[in-house]
């Protein structure tokens, strides 16, 4: 199976740039697995498509302020910095940009929105082959609340704004309402349309919610590089099932209800635990680079909730494998007929875009 095999022709205007005005306004095409046929609506009649009993799982995952500028303490040249995953609570593994020159030693002064000098600097410790560096902060005792002041909201790069960085509406919509537990720097899309007032209706009508967590890397941008999708190394990202999640699924399974994720982070993380334990999913913490494509079988969830990806990528092939179990060309054949669907009625694609039920 190749990566090129996942290739789609897609109008660049169809990129949302921006979100919608309300969170629920964005459409919605549900995908029956059964049938191949799709619908198209608005995100909220999702309502309308759910059953009593039916178990949502969310990620709660909050994005961070992971983008920082900085300037070197030696030169004064301006650089960009994107933390990606902390090492310790003053320690963050982070891209840099330009970074050519970057090499341990090296003393970075950060700055505020306003390009003015903090009181926070990092020192480079470590330079890997990829070009990541590690970074020891000091002047904080609390980076993770310093960043609420002087990081940015990493908007993904297909989304285009002016030199002063994201909005302010940015920083709110780029955000589930349900997000709770910092540590991801990209957010998990699916979720942005939800509103308070369409959570509270699900519920009312006998839908049970329940969350995961999973901090979402910037590998989830990683385009795949190799030929053969099997040759694809996968990030490790790192995840949380509480017990209380853990329960609500195996309830439901038991019951024969039907059990749906909310976007292809709450996948990873569920169908990490179900492999993990002979099918049962069991509460735990860990760390996942599980790769799903087809043709893979996805055990764990009935229905899928997710935006439209990216050609070519992990999650593109993800979606692929959910769509037919088991059964290859066929996932691929109706995930890609949707989003030829999609775009002939002009959806809006990617992080701020439009969404797809799967069921």
């Amino acid at each position: 199976m190749h990566a090129a095999d996942f290739d789609y022709l897609l109008p660049p205007q169809l990129i949302a740039q921006h979100p919608t005005p309300r969170r629920d306004a964005s459409r919605l095409l549900t995908v029956d697995r059964c049938t191949g046929s799709f619908a198209l609506g608005p995100f909220s009649s999702l309502p309308n498509r759910l059953r009593k009993g039916d178990l949502l799982i969310f990620n709660d995952s909050r994005v961070i302020p992971a983008r920082l500028r900085a300037i070197k303490e030696e030169t004064g040249a301006r650089i960009e910095l994107l933390l990606l995953e902390p090492v310790g609570s003053l320690e963050w593994w982070s891209m840099v940009r330009p970074g050519k020159r970057i090499r341990p030693g090296m003393v970075l002064r950060i700055q505020d929105r306003s390009n003015r000098p903090s009181d926070v600097s990092a020192t480079v410790l470590a330079k890997r082959e990829d070009g990541h560096i590690r970074l020891g902060f000091s002047g904080t005792e609390n980076l993770l609340g310093d960043l609420q002041l002087l990081g940015e909201i990493p908007l993904p790069p297909y989304i285009q704004r002016t030199s002063d960085g994201p909005s302010s509406d940015d920083a709110e919509r780029y955000q589930t309402v349900y997000a709770r537990n910092e540590g991801s720097v990209a957010a998990p899309t699916a979720g942005l349309h939800f509103t308070q007032e369409i959570l509270e209706t699900i519920r009312l009508q006998g839908v049970e919610t329940a969350f995961v967590t999973l901090h979402v890397g910037h590998g989830t941008f990683a385009p795949v590089k190799v030929d053969r999708v099997e040759d694809h190394v996968m990030h490790e990202e790192w995840y949380d099932v509480p017990a209380a999640t853990a329960s609500a699924c195996r309830r439901a399974k038991a019951e024969g209800r039907r059990v749906l994720a909310v976007g292809t982070t709450s996948v990873r993380v569920l169908e990490t635990a179900h492999r993990a334990n002979g099918g049962e999913i069991v509460p735990g913490t860990g760390r996942t680079s599980i790769f799903i494509h087809p043709p893979q079988v996805v055990g764990s969830v009935d229905g899928l909730l997710t935006n439209f990806h990216l050609p070519q990528s992990t999650l593109l092939m993800l979606v692929s494998a959910f769509a037919t179990p088991g059964r290859h060309p066929e996932g691929r054949d109706l995930i890609l007929g949707a989003y030829r669907e999609a775009i002939r009625n002009e959806m809006r694609f990617f992080s701020f875009g439009d969404a797809m039920l799967i069921i």
